[in-house]
């Protein structure tokens, strides 16, 4: 179930560890119950439940101050740091362990939406708008306006944003 492994990512982040008590201390911090609320909109999307989707989906809009859009893919391991304010589009792609602050909007623009990458960080405030890859290991510093691609391993920061700082990335193990 991929919101036992979201809860884990996020009692690292909160915590630095992940053990049964953090985990229980970690279901009730911000942001938490939006994530249970996404994955079970995930789940009933998936299973063709629309009226169940979109029970979801407005309960997270009320209770958890995050709107998501129903068609939105994340991999395991996402975290809503905070939720309030958070603004996701349906047709977003996300890969595995994006950590996501409040106030985050990553939306489309002419039909076309973001795709991140795994291992991405979006700070409070942040915009991510229209058709851009977010490659693994961004950074993408608070208040940041993404309007162009941006590679792997790099923090970007500004309006628009730009290229802080490049880290070396490990390619990823291939199977074979």
């Amino acid at each position: 179930m991929k919101f036992a492994i979201d809860l884990a990512a996020k009692a690292r982040w909160c915590y630095g560890r992940d053990d049964r008590r953090t985990r229980l201390k970690t279901l009730l911090t911000d942001g938490t119950f939006a994530m249970g609320c996404y994955r079970l909109m995930q789940w009933s999307q998936r299973h063709r439940l629309a009226p169940l989707a979109m029970f979801f989906n407005k309960l997270n809009a009320v209770f958890g101050q995050c709107i998501i859009g129903r068609g939105a893919e994340f991999g395991e391991g996402l975290v809503l740091i905070h939720s309030q304010g958070v603004v996701i589009n349906g047709s977003v792609q996300g890969g595995r362990h994006v950590y996501i602050e409040h106030q985050v909007t990553i939306g489309a623009e002419k039909n076309q939406s973001p795709r991140l990458g795994d291992h991405v960080f979006i700070g409070a405030g942040a915009k991510i708008v229209g058709a851009v890859t977010i490659g693994d290991h961004v950074r993408i510093g608070a208040n940041a306006v993404v309007l162009e691609d941006v590679p792997a391993g790099a923090t970007v920061g500004g309006i628009p944003a730009r290229v802080l700082r490049m880290r070396a990335v490990e390619p990823a193990p291939t199977s074979g």
